[in-house]
């Protein structure tokens, strides 16, 4: 897990850890949506009923009983792997380079990366890095990746943040108290907060933070996450007492629906940063350049941004831990092509690159700069639940369910390890990753919903397209064309994987057609139903298996697979 403890400090271990993202603003469905290429990708039919999954969720949220909630958890779950249209691949751990001469980067299990402590014996003051393509997102309100939430913290920063042991600790806030029955925080700001344009930042910025990231207009992703809030309306937004701050602005005072073991892991995630209320209101593109209106209050602000070629990030001389940034201006390339990443790296342009092109990977490991660190998420594909397919195909709501099983069994897992992702991952057999918490003393994980042995696999799914009339078993071939995209971005190794998935399910005679797109088209055509068939991916917000459940109920701006709608 560690390689070298004193190039970088990783967080092994959390009890309740902080992002995604993930890989996601919500999309509206129509029955006549189609996507870049013109190929309508939505059925008139509405799918499955999901009020009882929405309704188990919200139970969750508010369960007191932890030994009941863990197996409310895992009846929601079931649901979700009973639709088939979620199917895991494997369990994340995290790959990337960093130079032997720069030191003191740390990392989360949620792929969180902080940069700002990073020693550079080389260059003094200056890093040069790579996180992906273009952001979706620097909104910290908006983004719901991982790309852009490693941006978002390097920043912004919330009333706490997690330090280099991966432990939570007071940030804008100094100090916090609970009350007795768990359902009020109130929290104390530091003195002498500013924003980067050295104006005055109080609790009143996040009070005003936190109702516009709730508010519907927003449209926020992750506007879910205020259920935890007493009096959250999701047509609505918070009511009038949910986040109060005093007068003076000292405190902020917040009040929730139920005890939430991981409401201060919110508190440090970029959803709940605060943002400046005069840049931003009245202004939706005030995180889309450089100007003077992208105002920041974490360790750097951004100086320069040319789209689709590098953003510039500067040291904030008004943050209030200002005097521990030991990096004066961090460079961030984008670019969808990690092979141009990579040879930019070895070129010593780059000092960090948080992916290595599948090619590399085996020579890279034998490099002490090469590191493999330990994640909480799950590589996936998903369904559109109300992609048109299923009705060309001929299949009842049943039968599309059985289609898409056979479809997760088809594919073959350990191949995809071995000789694309290289990491030493492990076989995903649930959508909740290994290692989770079930928020009651023990792990979560404690069944598979399907084995890992391929061949037995392949026979069960060949089995199951027969059942449903798709498929000649004399000669183990569909009996009709079958024919379906999977949307892809294009970095090279999704694309890979998505080619071998191609190649798997050719084996029984499927045409499996892989359509890449940009990073940001991707991400919005996913949200937005544009697709049959997709690569998805979840790294966990905090530790908690709630996190992966309630991205997929109605409203979600995250449930891509379109559930309940």
């Amino acid at each position: 897990m560690k390689k070298r403890l004193v190039a970088l400090t990783l967080v092994a271990a959390m009890a309740l850890g902080m992002t995604a993202c993930g890989s996601k603003s919500e999309g509206k469905i129509s029955t006549n949506d189609t996507s870049a290429n013109g190929t309508s990708h939505t059925a008139v039919s509405a799918g499955v009923d999901w009020t009882g999954y929405d309704e188990l969720v919200e139970s969750i949220r508010t369960e007191a009983d932890l030994a009941k909630r863990a197996e409310m958890m895992h009846q929601a779950e079931d649901m979700l792997m009973d639709t088939w249209c979620v199917i895991p691949l494997y369990y994340y751990n995290d790959q990337y380079m960093l130079k032997d001469y720069v030191t003191d980067v740390y990392s989360t299990v949620e792929g969180m990366k902080y940069f700002y402590n990073a020693k550079n014996t080389k260059n003094a003051g200056k890093l040069n890095i790579f996180m992906a393509s273009e952001p979706d997102h620097i909104d910290p309100a908006l983004n719901s990746t991982v790309d852009g939430g490693c941006l978002a913290v390097n920043s912004f920063e919330g009333l706490m943040r997690y330090n280099a042991e991966g432990k939570l600790e007071p940030a804008c806030a100094e100090s916090y108290e609970v009350s007795e029955d768990g359902l009020t925080y109130t929290f104390t700001m530091r003195d002498g907060l500013k924003w980067s344009n050295g104006d005055e930042l109080t609790a009143k910025d996040f009070e005003w933070s936190w109702r516009r990231a709730a508010d519907p207009k927003t449209a926020a992703d992750y506007s879910y996450l205020c259920a935890v809030f007493a009096g959250y309306d999701d047509t609505k937004g918070l009511a009038a007492d949910d986040v109060v701050a005093s007068d003076d602005g000292k405190t902020l005072t917040v009040k929730l629906k139920a005890v939430t073991p991981y409401f201060l892991d919110l508190c440090a995630f970029p959803f709940f940063f605060p943002v400046n209320q005069k840049s931003v209101e009245g202004n939706d593109d005030w995180a889309n350049d450089a100007s003077d209106k992208f105002v920041t209050n974490g360790a750097f602000t951004l100086k320069e941004w040319k789209h689709d070629s590098s953003m510039t990030y500067v040291k904030n001389p008004n943050y209030w831990d200002a005097d521990n940034v030991t990096v004066d201006e961090m460079n961030v390339m984008l670019t969808s092509d990690d092979v141009s990443a990579y040879t930019a790296y070895q070129n010593g342009d780059l000092d960090f690159i948080d992916t290595v092109p599948t090619a590399e990977i085996e020579a890279a490991k034998k490099t002490s700069e090469f590191y493999t660190v330990d994640n909480l998420g799950t590589y996936y594909v998903g369904f559109n639940i109300n992609s048109k397919l299923y009705s060309e195909l001929g299949l009842d709501a049943d039968q599309a369910k059985v289609f898409r099983k056979a479809i997760c069994l088809l594919i073959d897992r350990q191949y995809i390890i071995d000789t694309i992702a290289q990491g030493g991952q492990k076989i995903a057999t649930t959508f909740i990753p290994e290692g989770v918490t079930d928020g009651n003393g023990g792990e979560f994980k404690n069944k598979d919903y399907y084995g890992t042995d391929y061949d037995k696999n392949f026979e069960e799914a060949k089995e199951l397209l027969a059942s449903i009339g798709l498929l000649d078993e004399s000669t183990g071939q569909v009996n009709q064309t079958v024919e379906f995209s999977y949307l892809v971005n294009n970095s090279e190794s999704n694309v890979k994987i998505g080619e071998a998935i191609q190649a798997d399910l050719s084996k029984v005679g499927i045409n499996l057609k892989v359509e890449q797109q940009e990073w940001n088209v991707f991400l919005n055509s996913r949200k937005d139903g544009q697709f049959d068939f997709a690569r998805e991916g979840w790294l966990m917000d905090y530790n908690d298996p709630i996190n992966m459940l309630e991205m997929f109920t109605t409203k979600s701006g995250n449930n891509d697979m379109q559930f309940g709608r």
